[in-house]
C-alpha cells in the first residue's frame, strides 16, 4: 500500500471524537499503513481520548466564544491568531495527502490552514442544520459527507455526500445480548424497562424529571437504567434509596451501552448526532430531550426531522419537568406507538458510514 498521511481535526464533545475515530480507523483498516494526526483543543477531552484510541494528537490554543459577556470572550482574537499560525505550521510539517474536519473548535483554522497549503479536505458534518464553521470552510471543501437529506441549501449540491454519521461499533452491536444485559444490570424480564441517558456527563433536566417523577415510576411497575453522570450521581442514589424502588438502577456512567441498549425497551436522551444515529441502528422506540444550549439549538433541529416522520417523541427540554415521565408511562403502555417509531426510526438507518467516507479520503488521496 502506498504511504499515506491523514490530519483529523475537531473535537469538544464525543459527538465529534467518537466519529472521528471511527473515521481513522476505516482508513487504517484499507490501508494500513496510513499514518494519522489529530489536532484538537487544548484542555478539550479529545486530548485524552485520541491518545487512548491510540493515535496521536497536537492541541491548538482555541476556545469558541461565551454567549454572555464574559472577560475570556477578549481573548478570542489573539486564540484565532495564534491556533492559525500553529495550524499553518503542523500542515506544513506534516505535509498531509487529506485534511478531515468533524466538527469542533480545532477544525477551523487547520482545514483554513489545509486550503491554503492546496491540501484536499474533506468534512463530515453531523446535523441536520450545520453550524457557521463549516459552512464557511464548505466553500473551499472538496467534499462534504452529511447525515441527513436535503442540506444543499447551506453546501454547494456537487460535493455533497449521504454518507451517514461514523458511530461506534461496540454499542450497537446489540444482537443477541439481551440476556448478558439483563444479569449485568440486575433486571427482570418480565417487565418493561426505560434506558434514560444524558450524555456522559449527564442532563440536569433529564435528571430532574426523573428524580421527581420516581414515585410515579415505582407505582407503574416499569424498571430504568438511568445514567444521571458525575455530578448528579450522589442526589440520584440518595433519591432512589429513599424510594426503595429496586427496579430503578442508577449509574454515573454505563461502560457497557452494548448491553443497556440490548435490555431497553424504550430510550431517553438528548439528540445529539452521534446518539440519533445510533438510535436509527438500533432501531428502539425513543423520547428525546434536546439540549437548548447546544450550538445553533442544532439538537431541536435534529430531534424535528425524526418527529416529521414519526420516528421518535419530542419533549422540550424547559417542559421535561412536567412532561417527560408522563410521555415514558404513556408510551411504555402504547404497544403499538412503540412498535410504529421503531419501525421507522430503523428507515432512517445509513450503516457503513465510517467506510464510505474512508472511502472517499482514499479517492481524494488519489490512493487506490
Amino acid at each position: 500500500m502506498p504511504d499515506l498521511r491523514v490530519i483529523i481535526s475537531g473535537g469538544g464533545t464525543g459527538g465529534h471524537i467518537f466519529p472521528a475515530i471511527a473515521i481513522a480507523n476505516a482508513v487504517k483498516k484499507l490501508n494500513p499503513s496510513t499514518e494519522f494526526l489529530f489536532v484538537g483543543a487544548k484542555g478539550k477531552m479529545e486530548m485524552e481520548k485520541v491518545p487512548a484510541a491510540g493515535y496521536k494528537i497536537v492541541g491548538l490554543w482555541i476556545s469558541g466564544i461565551q454567549r454572555s459577556l464574559q472577560p475570556s470572550n477578549l481573548m478570542f482574537p489573539f486564540k484565532v491568531v495564534s491556533s492559525l499560525a500553529k495550524a499553518l505550521k503542523i500542515v506544513l510539517k506534516f505535509k498531509p495527502h487529506v485534511a478531515i474536519g468533524v466538527g469542533g473548535y480545532a477544525s477551523g483554522p487547520l482545514l483554513y490552514a489545509a486550503n491554503l497549503a492546496n491540501i484536499p479536505t474533506l468534512i463530515q458534518e453531523q446535523n441536520s442544520y450545520p453550524g457557521i464553521t463549516n459552512r464557511i470552510l464548505a466553500k473551499k471543501a472538496n467534499k462534504i459527507c452529511v447525515a441527513y437529506e436535503n442540506l444543499s441549501t447551506y453546501f454547494p449540491k456537487d460535493k455533497l455526500m449521504l454518507t451517514g454519521n461514523p458511530v461506534r461499533e461496540n454499542v450497537i452491536d446489540i444482537k443477541g445480548k439481551k440476556e448478558k444485559g439483563l444479569k449485568y444490570f440486575g433486571i427482570s424480564s418480565g417487565k418493561p424497562t426505560i434506558l434514560v441517558v444524558g450524555g456522559s456527563q449527564g442532563a440536569r433536566s433529564i435528571n430532574i424529571a426523573i428524580n421527581e417523577g420516581l414515585q410515579l415510576l415505582s407505582d407503574d411497575g416499569v424498571q430504568v437504567i438511568w445514567q444521571c453522570g458525575k455530578h448528579y450521581y450522589k442526589k440520584a442514589i440518595d433519591s432512589v434509596g429513599n424510594s426503595q424502588n429496586p427496579n430503578i438502577k442508577v449509574y454515573e456512567f454505563i461502560t457497557r451501552m452494548d448491553l443497556a441498549y440490548a435490555v431497553a425497551d424504550i430510550v431517553v436522551s438528548r439528540a445529539g448526532a452521534s446518539t440519533v444515529s445510533e438510535l436509527c441502528i438500533i432501531g428502539k422506540p425513543s423520547i428525546l430531550v434536546p439540549l437548548p444550549t447546544a450550538a445553533e439549538d442544532h439538537q431541536t433541529k435534529n430531534c424535528i426531522e425524526l418527529v416529521k416522520k414519526e420516528a421518535a417523541i419530542l419533549v422540550k427540554d424547559h417542559e421535561s419537568k412536567e412532561k417527560l415521565v408522563d410521555q415514558m408511562l404513556m408510551l411504555t403502555n402504547d404497544e403499538n406507538k412503540k412498535r410504529s417509531l421503531s419501525q421507522n426510526i430503523t428507515k432512517l438507518a445509513l450503516r457503513d458510514s465510517a467506510d464510505k467516507i474512508a472511502k472517499e479520503v482514499l479517492l481524494l488521496a488519489k490512493v487506490d
